[in-house]
């Protein structure tokens, strides 16, 4: 093999790989670029970047997440001195906000560099931008590209991600570099051997596992986090079809995968992987058991029993830098494997609380754990305009401080026993227990500064799990009381983090542990959790949960059973009552699109209806509906109302859905009235098979009022609508006063009186797009052009356009087809209709009308020149309440428990008047 030239900075890492023009990476579901063509686009980037005023050293931040789209504009910035800095957008605006402005501030008014689908998304905080579409566009004339030195900055990665307070790791050309050959030279990789990557492109492990392959000569294959998550055997897919020697998983993704394995064994012959080297192993701990499982069910496939590897590296030392080869040979016995050695350039010692140095890479063999420490080429110098954070993590003598316990056996192995850090490792994800307190301690149920979000690991589990422990702000004996508040965790829990907690402990005051500056010790938690010193408040929760779920009552039959393995599946729980709600059991909206394609695929039917898990939310109920003879259906099989949550004896709340017809939108804000009131939602007529849609506004709301004194035969009620449900529900408020009933609350979500102005300007193409745009199967600045291309179109031409060009994981997700949408379409469509002469008139007693950002204007024109207008419908005085958010993102996840508490608050004071 000819002799690799060396190379000393970034710029001369692409100029190498790219003399190869067969070698390159392949986006899968995209395109082939080779190394060549990379540098090509690289230079355009680096041309548009000079143009738009940017010199060498100025700071970057790089917004797109998808690698296609990522890395060109990553390796303009490098070819033009620019200093990158990936950071992925926050799901919740304000955060989203909060964090450009504390990196606006931090980097000293970066550029901000995003994909054109993703530019409406971008808080405006006085940061300049362009999209990497536009600087792809740039003709590269003389190039005129940088020459950095090996100690110039290269790249800042950002720590922290889920805080607007993150910290940025300086990372030279020679840091990066360093760690590429010593990772090349610990694993003995190669050119032939193919890479495959799927971690998201502002994580350092993404960045590594771009200039690996490159360093060593060979292709590499890069994916979204999104394609493997959703399906964990995709990932076993791709490394078969692409040859993949060499990949990275965190741990959970074994366990996942065992599980995909046990439900749906692959044929014989599905998979060659008898190619793969390795499969590194990081992100969090390796769990003995769980690979050895992985590996045993993939030996027919020819995966050999060491390619695992486990690993360890930080944002610090540019990714893993320190590998395990010895796994198979040493550690299946063990619990938790030992990480390896370091690679060469990076030394390691091992610290005692007095400073003592327990052992070191020159000398090791001493098993009393210290503080892991490192030093080396690849090794940051410190933090970016941080002098204070820089100088908390390095010794006086130029030692990093990793944070980490851990010990270095005889052989130099080390092997890690826990963390002086506060953060959470859950699925390979970093997550920080301060951001997840602060939100906790805006709820009801929780004593102000009295909640801890801190890890642990439940025996033989595959990963660390999430722990809550809190102390209850009201009388800790009060049942009702006390399962709100558990609800109101695992909701506001899930809404924030995306996952559920394992453990929610309440507890009194003196069971949080506290240093002597009153900071909470998470790790003195975690070790009353794992000795069991907390089992009587764990005891005490489930007690609780179950005395509301209706204790366990097991599934009968084999479609109860298969259904309460679903719902468990979903829900990540070992078991489900047959009689529990799912949504009382912590189902969200989300969930409940993945629960219809779960048990379609269960079953082998076509299509669940998403009224019959509505409205049969238990295994027992849906089993009956699953196996009962197929009812006429039509309009006589219709009921419009969705009990979300059933418990509690407050006057119920009835919610109409908006101009979509929908209820969905109404789940996540539902669990938050568990034990307070039941909370039922109205959903339009029109999406069950032979349902047809209403023929008028009267006839529409003549059959919500049915079906409220149904529920609730008299008042005092409480009504609400959201959107173009506000008028429906003046409606319904009107016709239960008329008929002699009290109503207590009537809320309106952002709508003015007068809705047919807005009504006649939604054309049939707007409404499409609407709907398009609200299941997010396109993007909000595709729009213009999306108008302009469907208006000339038949009506079902433009339906079809709309599904054809939408990403196909959503539209699984989604479980819809052409059909499907094609029928919503016009369901929304008939609302527009109804909608188009319909007049307020008449009065209410009082409305208290919720307002945030509108769709046009100020949020104070909104109020003052339309919301206002409910003043001249209503006999009494109007209440107005500003809420977080935007129209469309009212009850959103990043949104709704903000909005939960200020509707309870207000619901409270009207039904008490």
């Amino acid at each position: 093999m000819p002799e690799i030239r060396r190379v000393a900075t970034l710029p001369d890492l692409l100029d190498r790989a790219a003399l190869d023009m067969s070698r390159g990476v392949t986006f899968v579901g995209g395109s082939f670029l080779s190394y060549a063509e990379l540098r090509d686009s690289a230079v355009c980037i680096a041309q548009g970047l000079r143009d738009h005023g940017t010199a060498p050293g100025d700071r970057v931040l790089i917004t797109a997440t998808d690698p296609e789209y990522f890395f060109p504009a990553f390796w303009g910035c490098v070819l033009s001195g620019i200093v990158p800095c990936p950071v992925a957008p926050a799901a919740d605006p304000a955060r989203w906000r909060g964090r450009l402005e504390h990196l606006r501030t931090l980097l000293g008014d970066p550029l901000v560099i995003g994909s054109k689908a993703a530019a409406h998304e971008l808080p405006d905080v006085g940061l300049r931008s362009v999209t990497i579409e536009e600087l792809s566009q740039t003709q590269a004339g003389a190039q005129q590209l940088h020459t950095p030195a090996p100690d110039d900055l290269a790249l800042l990665m950002l720590t922290s991600g889920s805080t607007g307070s993150s910290k940025a790791v300086r990372l030279t050309h020679a840091n990066l570099l360093a760690a590429q050959a010593g990772k090349a030279g610990a694993l003995g990789l190669g050119p032939d051997d193919t890479s495959l990557n799927w971690i998201s492109a502002d994580h350092i492990a993404a960045i590594e596992a771009h200039l690996l392959p490159m360093f060593n000569g060979a292709n590499q294959v890069m994916t979204d986090p999104a394609t493997v998550l959703a399906d964990p055997l995709e990932f076993l897919r791709l490394i078969a079809a692409h040859r993949v020697r060499v990949t990275f998983t965190p741990n959970f993704l074994f366990g996942q995968l065992n599980q995909a394995l046990d439900r749906r064994p692959p044929k014989a012959g599905e998979w060659d992987l008898s190619h793969v080297h390795h499969i590194i192993s990081g992100g969090e701990a390796t769990v003995t058991a769980t690979v050895r499982n992985f590996l045993a069910a993939l030996a027919p496939y020819g995966l050999r029993g060491d390619v695992i590897v486990p690993a360890f590296g930080m944002t610090e030392t540019c990714a893993g830098s320190v590998f395990n080869r010895d796994f198979a040979s040493r550690d299946l016995d063990l619990e938790f494997p030992s990480l390896g050695r370091p690679v060469q350039g990076l030394e390691i010692r091992v610290v005692g609380g007095d400073g003592t140095v327990l052992a070191s890479t020159s000398r090791p063999g001493c098993t009393e754990p210290g503080d892991v420490q490192l030093r080396g080429t690849m090794v940051t110098s410190g933090y970016y305009g941080n002098e204070t954070a820089t100088a908390e993590a390095f010794t006086k003598d130029g030692w990093f401080r990793t944070g980490d316990l851990g010990h270095l056996d005889a052989d130099g192995r080390l092997t890690l026993v826990g963390r002086t850090k506060d953060s959470i490792i859950v699925n390979g994800v970093n997550y920080y227990s301060h951001d997840l307190e602060a939100a906790l301690d805006e709820l009801d149920g929780v004593r102000r500064g009295q909640v801890a979000a801190f890890p642990f690991r439940p025996e033989g589990a595959d990963s660390e799990q999430l722990a809550v422990a809190f102390v209850p702000a009201d009388d800790a004996t009060d049942d009702t009381s006390l399962y709100r508040t558990l609800v109101a965790i695992r909701s506001s829990t899930i809404m924030h983090w995306g996952f559920r907690p394992h453990l929610i402990l309440p507890v009194t005051e003196s069971a949080i542990p506290r240093s002597n500056l009153s900071k909470i010790l998470r790790m003195s938690l975690r070790a009353a959790v794992e000795a069991g010193d907390l089992d009587a408040a764990a005891r005490r929760a489930d007690e609780v949960s179950t005395r509301f779920l209706g204790g366990y009552v097991a599934p009968e039959g084999d479609v109860e059973t298969t259904l309460a393995e679903v719902y468990a599946r979903v829900l990540n729980i070992e078991q489900v009552p047959a009689t529990a709600s799912f949504f009382d059991l912590g189902g969200t909206s989300l969930d409940v699109l993945r629960l219809k394609l779960l048990i379609q695929q269960a079953f082998g039917i076509d299509g669940v209806p998403m009224a019959t898990l509505l409205q049969a939310p238990t295994v027992r109920a849906l089993a009956r509906r699953l196996t009962a003879d197929r009812e006429a259906g039509g309009d006589a099989a219709y009921d419009p109302l969705v009990p979300l949550q059933v418990t509690g004896d407050g006057t119920p709340l009835f919610c109409v859905h908006p101009g979509l017809g929908e209820v969905l939108v109404f789940v996540n804000l539902a669990q938050y009235f568990t034990g307070e009131r039941p909370f039922h939602a109205l959903r339009a007529r029109g999406f069950g098979k032979g349902e047809t849609h209403f023929a008028s506004f009267d006839e529409m709301v003549a059959t919500y009022v049915s079906a409220i004194r149904r529920a609730q035969p008299s008042g005092p009620y409480a009504v609400a609508g959201y959107s173009y449900g506000g008028a429906v529900a003046f409606e319904i408020a009107k016709r239960l006063e008329a008929e002699g009933d009290e109503v207590k609350f009537v809320g309106i979500f952002n709508l003015p009186p007068s809705i047919s102005g807005r009504m006649n300007e939604i054309t049939f193409t707007d409404g499409a797009i609407n709907l398009a745009l609200f299941l997010e199967l396109i993007d909000p600045s595709d729009i213009p052009e999306l108008t302009e291309t469907l208006r000339p179109l038949p009506e079902a031409d433009q339906l079809a356009y709309l599904v054809d060009h939408a990403p196909q994981r959503r539209l699984t997700e989604l479980d819809l087809t052409l059909e499907q949408f094609t029928a919503w379409v016009h369901l929304a469509q008939s609302m527009v209709h109804l909608g188009r002469t319909y007049e307020p008139s008449g009065s209410i007693e009082q409305a208290t009308v919720f307002y945030c950002t509108p769709l046009k204007g100020t949020k104070q024109d909104w109020l003052d020149k339309q919301l206002r207008d409910w003043d001249r419908f209503a006999r009494g005085t109007n209440a107005y309440i500003e809420v977080d958010g935007e129209h469309y993102t009212l009850m959103s996840p990043q949104h709704v428990q903000t909005f939960q508490a200020t509707l309870r608050r207000e619901l409270a004071r009207a039904l008490d008047r």
